[in-house]
């Protein structure tokens, strides 16, 4: 079986759903099923103006085709796409992307499910809150929850 094509991109500059989830597709007759998933930075109830967010150049990008290869080596994909970005992003803007397409739905949905939960508790990615009232909050923790539902996934 022939590789699934894998895009990871990490970018600062917003992504445009609607062109990844056709691009995925294009001109496919294999693909029966696309799942996406699109993250977005919340207000948190008006406190937060914006969400920084760093990662290690190279380091990540690395780290993310690494685990994207997987998803593919797991379950029979016929493309992936994972789009994550970094610097500031304000309330309502996209974080991060994940298409996945396959055959069928459930292989499309678990991947999905997979690629997210390495994101949300194991990427090289790490976030900084910027308040409406100027002050600079924490450092973003990993959820207890997020963990838990990424332990599914362990071999």
């Amino acid at each position: 079986m022939a590789q699934a094509p894998l895009t990871v991109r990490i970018q600062a500059e917003p992504f445009d759903v609607a062109a990844e989830l056709a691009g995925i597709a294009a001109g496919r007759t294999d693909v029966g099923a696309v799942v996406s998933f699109t993250g977005l930075c919340r207000a948190e109830g008006g406190a937060l103006a914006a969400l920084e967010l760093e990662h290690y150049p190279g380091m990540a990008e690395e780290e993310m085709r690494r685990v994207a290869a997987e998803a593919a080596e797991r379950w029979p994909l016929q493309g992936l796409v994972a789009i994550h970005r970094h610097g500031k992003i304000a309330p309502g803007e996209p974080i991060v992307l994940v298409v996945t397409a396959s055959a069928h739905r459930a292989a499309a949905f678990e991947a999905a499910e997979f690629l997210m939960d390495y994101l949300k508790t194991r990427a090289p990615f790490w976030k900084k809150e910027h308040r409406v009232d100027g002050s600079q909050g924490d450092w973003v923790e990993a959820k207890d929850v997020d963990d838990k539902a990424a332990e599914r996934w362990a071999r």
